[in-house]
């Protein structure tokens, strides 16, 4: 692989920024393929860009490439994940790259699907192309997490919202909980449900709000997630908003074996996809096989909006990878309820740690964006 030199290795992290502004714009849109971001650049000049489109074709390079037409003749193609090697619906990004003529590709990451893995990296070299590697790779990693997860543990990114009052409540001794933050936090709320492939609640949160859980921020409502529900007996009204709207727009129900057939079958003809697993100890599903069947089934990218007891389960078993944390100038008070249900520590030192990775002020409220996977 090339060597760089100290101006070359700055324009190649300015451009491999543009290249992820590009491919973060796929998010939610793109599974089970990852969100790829693609810059050409010819004598310091964009000629080309592109992200993956809806429905993970074309690829980013292949939009790209067409708008930079001739142009892209001799350029550098700055991508964020490695150009695939394999033939599926598509030829392979590498070959396109090749047969345009680029001349020097600069890669954040490789693809660690194993039908790439290494391979496209080694065709363009093989072609005698100049490969740079690794270039804004942590970045680029945080930008196509749940891609890599789903190829690598079988399993989604995991991501909680959270929207309590200072003192960490999500609703009064009543359960009464609209409207804890305002309107600009919501806003936030719906674009998260926009770049993940599916939002989760547990059945408790269905039955208290009857909740659509799609994306209503005007102009986006095509980007309304999969909806999938947590619900170990069935007890989703065949009434419910999500059942009703199942046949528009995707309803999964995760619930353990053994249910009434009969049951089963009223959801299936509604449209609703019923995925069976095995219990836990507690009698609900097993989350480490239900996100195992999510992702088999595409999903890259999961957020959990509730409720306390399914959020609260999912962090004592580390299978949650980072928390959006809507929090309002509220206070409840003890006999509130929690935004996470019991742990069961014993010692402090036994808590779960978190890294705090991005804050901001939405109106009156505050965002907190921690991770929560501590290598």
């Amino acid at each position: 692989m090339g060597k760089l030199i100290p101006d070359q290795a700055a324009a190649d992290q300015k451009y491999m920024n543009m290249a992820l502004q590009m491919a973060r714009r796929g998010l939610g849109q793109v599974a089970p393929n990852p969100a790829v971001g693609c810059v050409l650049v010819k004598d310091d000049i964009v000629v080309g860009r592109g992200w993956t489109q809806k429905g993970g074709r074309p690829h980013a390079e292949v939009v790209a490439l067409r708008q930079a037409g001739e142009a892209a003749r001799d350029a550098t193609a700055y991508v964020t994940l490695e150009p695939c090697s394999h033939h599926g619906k598509t030829p392979p990004c590498a070959e396109a790259l090749i047969e345009a003529g680029i001349k020097r590709v600069v890669v954040a990451l490789t693809d660690p699907d194993e039908r790439v893995n290494g391979r496209g990296i080694q065709i363009l070299e093989d072609a005698g192309i100049e490969v740079i590697s690794d270039i804004l790779e942590p970045e680029a990693l945080d930008a196509n997490l749940g891609f890599i997860l789903n190829r690598t543990i079988d399993r989604p990114l995991v991501s909680l919202k959270m929207a309590t009052t200072m003192d960490g409540k999500i609703a009064t001794h009543t359960g009464d909980s609209q409207w804890i933050t305002g309107t600009p936090a919501r806003r936030y709320g719906h674009m998260l449900r926009a770049n993940h492939d599916a939002i989760m609640v547990g059945i408790g949160t269905a039955l208290a709000d009857d909740p659509r859980l799609d994306c209503r921020i005007p102009g986006l409502e095509s980007r309304s997630p999969v909806r999938i529900i947590a619900d170990s007996r069935l007890r989703l009204p065949l009434t419910s908003e999500l059942v009703k709207t199942a046949h528009s727009l995707p309803v999964w129900i995760i619930t353990i074996d053994g249910n009434d057939e009969d049951r089963l079958e009223a959801y299936r003809e509604l449209g609703v996809r019923v995925i069976e697993v095995t219990a836990d100890e507690g009698g609900n599903p097993d989350m480490v096989e239900a996100f195992a069947k999510i992702a088999e089934r595409g999903i890259t990218r999961l957020l959990v909006e509730g409720g306390s007891h399914l959020q609260a389960s999912l962090v004592k078993r580390d299978l949650a990878d980072q928390i959006y944390w809507f929090r309002a100038p509220k206070l409840a008070g003890g006999d509130g309820i929690s935004a996470l249900q019991s742990l069961g520590l014993d010692q402090i030192g036994d808590a779960t740690g978190m890294i705090l990775k991005d804050r901001r002020q939405l109106g009156d409220d505050q965002l907190e964006i921690y991770n929560l996977r501590i290598e």
